[in-house]
């Protein structure tokens, strides 16, 4: 099984494509530029030479053209030296035919030296491929003219051997890939240490959670580049969340298992002692219904999923909708009008079940104790801080309300269903549950319009 490349490998391997291509084309472009440099001054040095002989001619009184004995440069004078001068024309003393070479040219054979062009013509041309090696060669048609003779139309031509250019050229290549390599690796090496700082807030992230699944550590480290803070704040948020879950879990089956005691110790002693068959019937059953009723309830409280930092958000009036128009049927008798003020932004950002029983709990208790109204009010709250909305909302009606002496001893922890006050006390343990779950909070007042209980719940959005 193949591992995939960690993101250091895959962010180097593409540095390193992208560096390669970027040095190739650089050593392309500079072995291109220093080549037509290098052929420039090959020019100018040919067209040096050219004026330097045209300098040094003469014309004798019959008109004759004389060139000067020593050439600019001493190679002209050795044979075979590799530069190489020749001129074709009219009246040149120097030869008995139309054409004059450099002692250098003596016995070559050498086809570019032969060429003649019309006054004014200018030809460079290079390397041309010659019998005696690859030449550079640089020809010029003149016109001759002096006071009291007749024009000359000259074609003078300067050659020199290609090699050493060639050579020139390859030392520059040796050079510039010896650096362009080295800086590669340099450039590599600097990607590779910038690499290795710039995803060591990943590395320190993956080192925390193996802390954290270790127990060496409650949560993800806070200092964090602020790209990552999003991340790390919902992992942060997801490992409570987890960990409330079942904190729940195990509470619940603590309560689960202390509130049954009391049940099977009185069936226990109902066994025990010499009772009549009726009323040990009688006792059973009331118990295994208490126990039957706790079950229930401590399931429901288990249920509770809590807070979840990556669920998908819910829609909660078509929710609100379904539960009100079922207890519209409960208590038809009653004719309640429940009202509906819902922002249609506002969302659920936990499991649908959650919302069913908080909601099912807090209207049922509304309707149970309503005259005529009950009030529904709900809308999206972005708290300071907070990346998505929140879901604030109230329940009103117009009953008795509940007293204020009351209300806190309904909101405690741990009150169990057989604990409960009459009235708006049945099912505020599992709201109370719930709203916990999500780190929300619960506020039960008298409403300022309807004067029965209003109960008003903020669930934070994260």
């Amino acid at each position: 099984m193949t591992h995939p490349l960690s993101l250091q490998a895959r962010s180097l391997a593409a540095a390193g494509f992208a560096l390669a291509a970027f040095l190739g084309l650089a050593f392309f472009a500079l072995d291109q530029a220093f080549y037509d440099a290098a052929v420039t001054a090959q020019r100018e040095r040919l067209q040096g030479y050219i004026y330097a002989y045209l300098t040094g001619a003469e014309r004798t009184r019959a008109g004759a053209l004389i060139l000067p004995e020593v050439g600019p440069d001493p190679r002209f004078d050795r044979p075979g030296s590799g530069l190489y001068a020749g001129i074709i024309g009219d009246d040149i003393r120097t030869a008995s035919e139309r054409q004059w070479r450099s002692p250098s040219a003596q016995g070559l054979d050498l086809p570019p030296l032969d060429a003649e062009l019309a006054r004014g013509d200018v030809v460079f041309k290079g390397p041309v491929d010659t019998p005696s090696g690859e030449l550079f060669v640089l020809s010029q048609g003149i016109e001759w003219s002096s006071n009291g003779h007749a024009e000359l139309n000259l074609t003078l031509h300067v050659a020199e051997d290609s090699g050493a250019l060639q050579r020139q050229v390859a030392a520059f290549r040796g050079t510039l890939l010896a650096w362009l390599v080295g800086l590669g690796v340099l450039l590599l090496l600097l990607t590779l240490g910038v690499l290795r700082w710039s995803l060591g807030p990943l590395r320190r992230v993956a080192t925390d959670l193996e802390r954290v699944e270790r127990g060496s550590q409650a949560h993800l480290s806070s200092t964090y580049p602020r790209e990552l803070a999003g991340l790390t704040t919902s992992l942060n948020s997801f490992i409570d969340s987890e960990r409330d879950r079942l904190k729940r879990y195990r509470n619940t089956l603590s309560d689960l298992a202390h509130s049954l005691k009391t049940p099977l110790a009185v069936v226990r002693t109902q066994l025990e002692t010499e009772v009549d068959e009726k009323q040990l019937r009688w006792t059973v059953l009331e118990q295994v219904g208490r126990m039957d009723e706790i079950v229930a309830y401590q399931l429901s409280r288990a249920a509770t999923s809590g807070r979840q930092t990556f669920a998908a958000p819910l829609a909660v009036q078509p929710y609100a909708e379904e539960i009100v128009t079922s207890l519209e049927k409960v208590y038809a008798s009653r004719n309640i009008l429940c009202e509906f003020d819902i922002d249609p932004a506002a969302r659920f950002h936990g499991d649908q079940g959650d919302l069913m029983e908080l909601f099912g709990n807090v209207l049922e208790n509304a309707f149970k104790w309503a005259d005529h109204r009950v009030v529904l009010t709900a809308k999206a709250v972005l708290g300071p801080g907070e990346r998505r909305a929140g879901l604030q909302f109230t329940v009103e009606d117009d009953g008795p309300g509940i007293p204020e002496d009351r209300i806190e001893h309904l909101l405690q922890r741990g009150v169990r269903g057989d604990e409960r006050v009459q009235g708006h006390g049945i099912g505020l343990s599992i709201v109370q549950d719930i709203i916990k779950a999500y780190r929300g909070t619960l506020q039960v007042t008298r409403s300022a319009t309807l004067g029965g209980a209003c109960f008003d719940i903020h669930l934070r959005g994260g």
